[in-house]
């Protein structure tokens, strides 16, 4: 590889940056829902399959956001897909990347979660 190959993609490095993190989680309702009293009583549900839901924030010069990347957001768009009450054997990530870090020109962290949709009867 040439230097100035090298030098490109360091530089790239530089000015990208991004992180992640996941998680898992056994139940996720929708916001209205009540999730105690659906627990408390064996209630009957229909399996929707597989869904996934993205919410985003983004950051211009770290001072305009725009958009919402909270996991009730997230949760709510996978729900939308299938018009599910619930969603099961959750799981969640969220990242965040930065260009030109440095200077915070423009960044956004998303919040993923995947799960089954279910519909309650």
């Amino acid at each position: 590889m040439s230097k100035q190959m090298i030098f490109s993609f360091l530089l790239l490095f530089v000015l990208m940056a991004g992180c992640s993190s996941t998680g898992t989680l056994g139940l996720v309702t929708k916001s209205s829902a009540n999730p105690a009293a659906l627990l408390q009583k064996a209630q009957d549900f229909e399996d929707l399959g597989l869904t996934e839901g993205k919410a985003c924030r983004h950051f211009v010069l770290n001072v305009a956001p725009f958009g919402n990347s909270n996991f009730e957001a997230a949760v709510n768009k996978a729900l939308q897909r299938t018009g599910g009450d619930a969603l099961i054997n959750v799981s969640t990530v969220s990242s965040l990347y930065g260009f030109i870090p440095i200077y915070n020109v423009y960044s956004f962290t998303c919040t993923t979660v995947r799960g089954t949709a279910i519909k309650f009867k």
